[in-house]
């Protein structure tokens, strides 16, 4: 289920890896962050109905921001990945690394600051979402099929449709998982050491990869498809 392929190499188990910090930092923003996601970008709109229509526990302003630094993250995912045309690994490498910073800035803000306040809250949810935001343009640009790993409703659907499908049982089980490690840090440690396992598993993965991808010639999966 994990092992590299031919034509997608090690971006298969990368991906997974990253639907892991996806359900972390979900789980983090959702329980810490005042019911907001800063990847499921379909549950912020749902909520944002919600909270227009008046219900409790809910922030307009807080999906809205959400949403706002995800979209921003998308637009420099997807520069990055029209700066990087003709190379899988260098790509993913990159978008890592910048994706690292952001968590590795909410992490420090974290641990320094607090996430009580209004001005910290707001400020790890626009990091992270922008993490989020350039993680998931700069994926669905690598082409890995059935590995998105920020969005599930599809996979879930294609897996149950079609009956086939091991990386689709992969995402569902690595965003669990995720969420699962992400809420467990948050109710019984910290929300800084949530966000530090999302920070170590982003630099295992651009590590990992700019290993893989440094070959020369370059290996036959880190050309675009």
């Amino acid at each position: 289920m994990l092992r590299a392929d031919p034509e997608h190499g090690p971006l298969v188990p990368m991906l997974l890896v990253l639907t892991l910090v996806t359900g972390v930092v979900d789980a983090v923003s959702y329980l810490a962050l005042g019911h907001v996601f800063v990847a499921n970008m379909t549950g912020n709109v749902v909520f944002l109905g919600f909270a227009l229509a008046g219900a409790p526990g809910l922030s307009a302003p807080a999906s809205l921001a959400a949403l706002a630094a995800f979209l921003l993250g998308a637009l420099a995912g997807g520069h990055l990945a029209r700066r990087l045309p003709g190379h899988r690994g260098r790509l993913l490498t990159a978008a890592v690394a910048a994706q690292a910073v952001l968590v590795a800035v909410s992490t420090a803000l974290a641990a320094g600051l607090g996430h009580g306040t209004e001005p910290a809250r707001y400020a790890l949810i626009g990091l992270l979402a922008l993490a989020m935001g350039g993680q998931n343009a700069v994926v669905r640009s690598l082409k890995v099929p059935d590995l998105t790993t920020t969005v599930l409703t599809m996979t879930i659907t294609a897996l149950a449709a079609d009956r086939t499908g091991p990386r689709r049982f992969a995402s569902a089980v690595w965003m669990f998982a995720g969420a699962l490690l992400g809420a467990l840090l948050v109710l019984h440690a910290a929300v800084p050491v949530a966000l530090a396992l999302a920070l170590a598993l982003l630099v295992a993965v651009g590590v990992l990869t700019h290993l893989a991808a440094r070959a020369v010639p370059a290996p036959a999966w880190t050309a675009r498809r």
